[in-house]
C-alpha cells in the first residue's frame, strides 16, 4: 500500500490527527484554562474574590453548616426512580460528611451522603454539596457557576457528554490517537533538532503553517506525551471497570478485609453516640505531621458513619509542596478522638500512580511550572491549528480544480474549532459579568443560562465559518478566520471592560492589590486581543496579494 514506512506514518499521522484533532484541540485549551481553573472561578464569582483560607474549625464553623445540609434537588430528583415508595422529605442519617480546599481556594466545598431509605442498592446515596465562606460559614448562592472548576474543566476531559460516559470513552480515544500521532510525527521528520529551529513567517500560509506545526511539536513533545499518557492512567477505571463489574464480588470482599485489617468499620454498627472535638483531631494530625519533617495544613476532612458508634473521622494533608497526589491520611474514633490508623507508605505501585496522577493534575504550589503547563497547553492548541492550516492549504487548490468540496468542509471545522471556540468561552465570559444576579421567573438558573450562551456562541461561529467558506471551494483563504479574530479581539477587550464596570475591579487597582486572581485573567484576555488582532492583519495581507493578482488575471470573486 506505501512505498516505505516513513509514508505510511505520514498517512496515520494526517488522518488519524485530522479525524480527532477536533476533540484534541478543545482537550488542550480548555485543559490549558483549568491550570487556573479557580482562578477563573474568582473572576467569575466576584463574592468569592477574598484571600485563601486554610480548613475552618470544624467544631465553630462546619458543624452547624453540615447539620443544616440536605440533597440538593439533582441529586433528589435522579433517586426518585431507585426507590420503593416515596422520599422523605427530610434526611437524617448521614453516611459522609466532607469538605475540600486546596492553597488557592478562599472558598470552600463541602459535601454530605444520606443514607436513602427503601433504596433498592443499598449504595445509592443522596448527595449535598455547597460552597462556603470559611470565615462565616455563609453559603454561596448555588446558582453561580464555578466556570473554571465546574465547566471548564469537565469539558477538557468529558466535553460534558455525559450519556453513557461517551465523553470519557471519545477524550480517552483522542488521547490515544494522540499518541500515535507524536509517534508517527517524529517517524516522519528525521531531523527533529533541525525543523525545531527551522520557523519561515515570511514563507508562503502552508510552509509557514507547517514550519510553525513542527517547531511547537517538538518543543512540546515531552509535555503531550506525559499529559496523554497520564491521562489515560488517570481513567483507567472507567475504560476498564473490572473492579465494580466483573469483579465486583471480589471488590465488595477486598473492602471488608481492608475494614478488618486497618480498624476503619465498613458499615454502620446502629448504635448512635457523639462526636467529639474534630479541631483536636485536626491539630493532633498536625502535629504528627510536623513530627515527620511534613508540617502542613489540612486539604481534606471526611466523617464516615456520621453519629454512629463506628463513625471515624479522616484528615489528609494537603500535598502542596510535592507532585504526587498524597494525602498522608489519618483517621481517628469519631466519638472520642482516639487514634485509629495512619497511612502507611505506599507500595512502589501506588507511588507510581500516584506520582503520575499528579503530575497531570499539578495540585501543587509552583507557580512558575504551573505557568509552563498553561504554556505547554497552549502550543498543543497551536500545532494542531497549524495542522488544520497545512491540510487544507496543502489540498485546496487541487480540490478547486476538482470541484471537492472537501478542504472547504475541513477549513470550517477548523475555523469553528479555533476561533469558534474561543468566541464560545469569550461568550460565556461575556454573559457572566452581564446576566441578573437572580434570573425572572421562568427562567432557567443563572449558570445554565451562562451554559447555553457557551453552546450558542460555538453553534453561530460555526454557522459564521461555513457560511463565509465559498472562497476555500476556488483556492483562497477563508474570511471567516480573519472576521472571527476581530471578533475574539473585540470580545477579550469587552469582558475586560465589563468585569470593571460591574465589580469595579479593573486591572489597576487588582495589580496594585497584588489580586493577581482577577489580574491575570484580564491580562490573560488583553493579551489574547493583541494576538488576535496581529492574527487578523497578517491574515488580510495575506489575502490581498491573491486578490491583487486575481484583478491582473481579470478573474472576479466575491
Amino acid at each position: 500500500m506505501f512505498q516505505n514506512f516513513r509514508l505510511a506514518m505520514a498517512w496515520l499521522h494526517t488522518w488519524f490527527g485530522l479525524v480527532l484533532g477536533f476533540v484534541l484541540m478543545v482537550v488542550f485549551f480548555f485543559g490549558a484554562l483549568s491550570v487556573f481553573d479557580r482562578e477563573i472561578d474568582r473572576w467569575a464569582i466576584p463574592a468569592t474574590r477574598f484571600e485563601p483560607q486554610p480548613m475552618p474549625s470544624f467544631d465553630k464553623v462546619l458543624r452547624p453548616v453540615f447539620e443544616g445540609m440536605q440533597p440538593t434537588p439533582q441529586s433528589l430528583k435522579a433517586l426518585r426512580d431507585k426507590v420503593d415508595g416515596p422520599l422523605p422529605e427530610r434526611f437524617d442519617t448521614a453516611r459522609r460528611w466532607a469538605a475540600y480546599t486546596t492553597h488557592r481556594d478562599p472558598v470552600l466545598s463541602v459535601f454530605t451522603a444520606y443514607e436513602v431509605p427503601n433504596a433498592r442498592n443499598p449504595d445509592d446515596v443522596a448527595r449535598g454539596n455547597l460552597t462556603i465562606d470559611p470565615r462565616t460559614g455563609e453559603s454561596l448562592p448555588d446558582d453561580r457557576l464555578k466556570v473554571g472548576s465546574r465547566f471548564f474543566y469537565p469539558l477538557h476531559y468529558s466535553l460534558h457528554l455525559r450519556w453513557l460516559n461517551l465523553g470519557y470513552w471519545v477524550v480517552g480515544l483522542a488521547a490515544l490517537v494522540m499518541l500515535a500521532a507524536l509517534v508517527s510525527g517524529v517517524v516522519m521528520h528525521r531531523k527533529v533538532f533541525r525543523e525545531f529551529f527551522t520557523f519561515r513567517p515570511r514563507k508562503s500560509t502552508q510552509r509557514s503553517a507547517l514550519d510553525l506545526h513542527n517547531m511547537t511539536g517538538v518543543l512540546a513533545l515531552p509535555f503531550h506525551f506525559f499529559f496523554a499518557l497520564t491521562g489515560l492512567v488517570i481513567f483507567a477505571g472507567i475504560y476498564f471497570p473490572v473492579a465494580h463489574t466483573q469483579l465486583n464480588p471480589l471488590h465488595e470482599l477486598h473492602e471488608k478485609l481492608e475494614a478488618q485489617e486497618t480498624g476503619l468499620p465498613h458499615e454502620r454498627a446502629g448504635v448512635a453516640a457523639p462526636l467529639a472535638s474534630v479541631d483536636a483531631m485536626m491539630a493532633e494530625a498536625q502535629r504528627r505531621w510536623a513530627n515527620r519533617g511534613m508540617a502542613g495544613e489540612v486539604g481534606f476532612l471526611a466523617l464516615q458513619h456520621v453519629g454512629d458508634a463506628n463513625g471515624y473521622v479522616s484528615v489528609y494533608r494537603a500535598g502542596t509542596d510535592r507532585i504526587a497526589l498524597v494525602g498522608e491520611g489519618i483517621h481517628f474514633k469519631a466519638s472520642t478522638g482516639e487514634l485509629l490508623r495512619e497511612d502507611p507508605p505506599h507500595s512502589p505501585v501506588a507511588s507510581v500512580n500516584e506520582f503520575l496522577t499528579g503530575l497531570h493534575l499539578q495540585h501543587f504550589r509552583h507557580w512558575l511550572l504551573r505557568g509552563l503547563y498553561l504554556f505547554g497547553g497552549l502550543m498543543g492548541c497551536v500545532c494542531i491549528a497549524t495542522g488544520f492550516v497545512f491540510f487544507v492549504e496543502k489540498r485546496k487548490k487541487q480540490h478547486a480544480r476538482q470541484g471537492s468540496q472537501g478542504s472547504r468542509v475541513v477549513d470550517a471545522l477548523a475555523v469553528t474549532t479555533v476561533t469558534g471556540m474561543l468566541i464560545a468561552a469569550l461568550g460565556m465570559l461575556i454573559g457572566n459579568r452581564l446576566l441578573p444576579d437572580t434570573m425572572p421567573a421562568g427562567w432557567p438558573p443563572r449558570g445554565d443560562m451562562e451554559q447555553h450562551l457557551f453552546w450558542g456562541c460555538w453553534v453561530l461561529a460555526m454557522a459564521h465559518a461555513f457560511v463565509r467558506s465559498a472562497p476555500v471551494a476556488r483556492g483562497l483563504i477563508n474570511p471567516a478566520w480573519r472576521e472571527q479574530c476581530w471578533a475574539v479581539a473585540a470580545m477579550a477587550v469587552l469582558a475586560v471592560g465589563l468585569n470593571w464596570a460591574t465589580t469595579g475591579d479593573h486591572l489597576a487597582k487588582t495589580i496594585a492589590n497584588g489580586y493577581w486572581p482577577v489580574a491575570g485573567v484580564d491580562v490573560f484576555l488583553l493579551l489574547s486581543a493583541v494576538l488576535a488582532v496581529v492574527a487578523a492583519r497578517r491574515l488580510k495581507a495575506r489575502t490581498e496579494p491573491v486578490a491583487h493578482t486575481n484583478r491582473q488575471t481579470g478573474v472576479a470573486h466575491v
